[in-house]
């Protein structure tokens, strides 16, 4: 098998000011990604791969290279796909396009790792790895349990007050039907799939649970410095967070 991992990210940030040129607890944040992508390949040596970033920020670049662990491809994006309104989806079928190109290989999987979600195991990335080619689904995509359901405590406004989002007479959370939260970490893609354009949930979608705690998006600074105040409690109760870390070359 055959992977093509890609690290995606822009340059700048709304919410938070260069995020992906973040430290976070001590490491880069952007070095979360490389080192899981490090330690599964060490475990898995079987497995041939390619690994490519793709950015309009020079700096994320030079950060990324710069890793001690792994050698990286670079993609430098294109300014049609750099504005706020392009799906992720598409700079990673550009990777796909351009890698397959470059290089003269096949992929049997296109794996995304989101920069902003450093908090992952390696047990995630194999089950998705797994999951992936075992079903044959179009896309696996990373989730956590949703902690409110549409069918039972969340509500939508309405002319007169506000009702629940989903009609229905549920009167307890565990005869709802399951709801899970997206919450962009892992995407594993069909390299065919990506290549039709269509949305991540378009096409036959598969799932992988992750601890929900660990995942957190990053929209303000706040939610930036709650995410390592989990993060040290992880690393300090969950040796498995904590090795992604320990990877890391030291800043």
């Amino acid at each position: 098998m055959r992977i093509l991992f890609t690290i995606c990210g822009r340059a700048g940030s709304k919410g938070i000011k260069n995020k992906n040129l973040r430290v976070f607890c001590g490491r880069y944040l952007a070095h979360y990604t490389v080192s899981i992508i490090d330690l599964y390949l060490k475990k898995h040596p079987e497995t041939e791969c390619d690994i490519v970033v793709n950015s309009d920020s020079d700096e994320l670049i030079k950060l990324v290279l710069d890793n001690g662990l792994r050698k990286i491809e670079v993609i430098n994006r294109d300014e049609s796909l750099s504005g706020d309104s392009i799906g992720k989806i598409d700079v990673i079928n550009d990777c796909l396009s351009k890698m397959e190109e470059s290089t003269g290989q096949t992929y049997d999987m296109v794996l995304d790792l989101d920069i902003t979600s450093p908090l992952r195991t390696i047990a995630d990335l194999e089950k998705v790895i797994e999951t992936q080619r075992d079903t044959g689904a179009d896309v696996t995509t990373t989730v956590a349990e949703a902690r409110r359901n549409p069918y039972f405590n969340q509500v939508m406004r309405t002319e007169h007050g506000v009702k629940k989002v989903i009609e229905s007479d549920y009167t307890a959370r565990q005869q709802a039907p399951e709801i899970f939260d997206m919450n962009a970490s892992i995407y594993a893609y069909s390299p065919e799939y990506l290549r039709t354009g269509k949305g991540v949930l378009n096409g036959y979608c598969e799932i992988v649970k992750m601890y929900d705690t660990g995942i957190l998006d990053l929209d303000h600074e706040n939610d930036f410095e709650l995410m390592e105040v989990i993060a040290e409690y992880l690393f300090k109760k969950m040796p498995e967070f904590k090795e992604i870390r320990d990877n890391i070359v030291k800043i």
